[in-house]
């Protein structure tokens, strides 16, 4: 078994070394069994013994966190349920039915007990995640690229419309790369000039494209695009495999790009890829990764995305990975991208919420892959981020119910299923429904 055949891990974490979990004992307050919904992060009636009374006397933050806690608490378990339906969850229209995503969309997770112990782990785990998590949608190109059959450019435009009409700020549109060093993305994203010059015209989203060089920064603004994205490996073997050069030969180039960029005011992203583990090389050391990410945030980038290529980080991986970058580059100029082979992206994300990361890449029904790590699956899926944002009560400002239609949109036009385990969900509880 090779060292990417299984999570990779790390025997000790001084980061996580000082905190104190604590198991909730048989007398702590829990949450009644209505309150436990779908998506349902908040903590609202509950039965308590004498040891840990709850009331509504609230420290300021809890106090802030429940403004939207106006009903009361003698009412049946039928009323409360229907009260939350109307006026707690926000209604979309999924697959031609209603659902409830149950959750409050104004405010962050609350815990309303007046145990301190128990109060504080709460707010510890949960009380440091950001109010607002800007997703980039990362489909269209990094969720494409790797499809063997030829994509119709009027399907990649309607996508990106249909991607930016859900609310999304930021849709990677397309990439221009060179069709002899990336054969793959080129094949299936040839297209390149076509589609931006069709989607160059909305206003409602960025639309990044992303240049691996000069030449192919100066098309895509020859193309019209207004904002570029270029991308270095933390691993030495994987950059030659996938761009043909080496780590530092890499950099030469992206500060040409950068320089190019910034005489017309256009701004430049970073991508770092293989920030835990590469195909070849195995693990990724920590300290590689801060290396590459200052190097471009010193050449101009205005934003990092410190990728999981091929999908084998854990929480455990990502803490010393993070803690590395965060010594050279601000935290908020940082953004998490996490494929999802080994289902560890949704903790990966809530982990990387919690040290102070408020971007999030992402790509609708899950699409994407790596041509050149097999194996690797998709991207999170956006409609999954986005389920897990609400129940926390993050906003993100994106449609959930319109994401579901277009990740059904591009299912259909690709003939498979959804990769998106919150869209499967939802597609069986309308299916059932509909049975009734």
């Amino acid at each position: 078994m090779s060292s990417l055949e299984e999570p990779l891990g790390l025997d000790k974490l001084q980061s996580l070394s000082t905190i104190d979990i604590q198991r909730f004992s048989s007398t702590a307050c829990r949450p009644r069994a209505e309150d436990m919904g779908m998506g349902s992060c908040w903590i609202e009636g509950r039965n308590c013994c004498a040891s840990n009374d709850c009331n509504e006397d609230y420290d300021g933050y809890t106090r802030e966190a429940f403004q939207w806690k106006r009903q009361t608490r003698e009412t049946s378990q039928g009323d409360s349920l229907k009260r939350r339906t109307s006026s707690q969850g926000r209604s979309c229209m999924v697959y031609g039915s209603v659902c409830d995503s149950w959750y409050s969309s104004d405010h962050q997770y609350g815990f309303q007990c007046n145990n301190k112990d128990i109060r504080g782990m709460a707010n510890k785990f949960l009380g440091g995640i950001p109010k607002f998590v800007k997703i980039v949608e990362v489909g269209p190109r990094d969720g494409l690229q790797n499809e063997k059959d030829i994509v119709p450019t009027a399907v990649k435009v309607e996508l990106i419309q249909r991607l930016v009409s859900c609310g999304l700020p930021v849709v990677e549109a397309t990439s221009f790369v060179s069709p002899k060093w990336v054969p793959q993305s080129w094949k299936t994203l040839a297209d390149a000039k076509d589609v931006m010059e069709a989607v160059r015209h909305l206003e409602a989203a960025r639309l990044p494209v992303l240049t691996p060089n000069l030449k192919g920064f100066e098309a895509a603004i020859k193309a019209g695009a207004k904002e570029v994205a270029i991308f270095a490996s933390a691993s030495e073997s994987f950059s030659k495999s996938n761009i043909n050069c080496s780590i530092e030969e890499s950099l030469t180039r992206y500060r040409a790009v950068s320089l190019a960029a910034k005489k017309l005011s256009i701004p430049v992203r970073g991508y770092v890829s293989c920030v835990v583990g590469c195909p070849v090389e195995g693990a990724i050391s920590p300290s590689k990764v801060a290396y590459v990410a200052k190097q471009l945030y010193d050449m101009g980038c205005f934003e990092i995305s410190l990728g999981d290529t091929i999908g084998v980080a854990t929480p455990g991986t990502i803490v010393p990975m993070l803690e590395a970058v965060m010594t050279v580059v601000p935290v908020d100029k940082l953004a998490v991208h996490f494929h999802d082979t080994y289902g560890q992206s949704l903790p990966n994300i809530l982990l990387s919420l919690q040290m102070g990361i408020s971007t999030i890449d992402s790509s609708v029904a899950g699409l994407g892959g790596c041509p050149y790590a097999k194996g690797a699956s998709g991207n999170v899926a956006t409609e999954d981020v986005v389920y897990m944002l609400n129940g926390l009560g993050v906003k993100t400002n994106v449609d959930l119910g319109k994401l579901l239609l277009v990740g059904d949109f591009i299912g259909k036009h690709l003939n498979r299923q959804s990769g998106s385990k919150t869209a499967i969900a939802l597609s069986r509880v309308t299916a059932d429904a509909s049975k009734i």
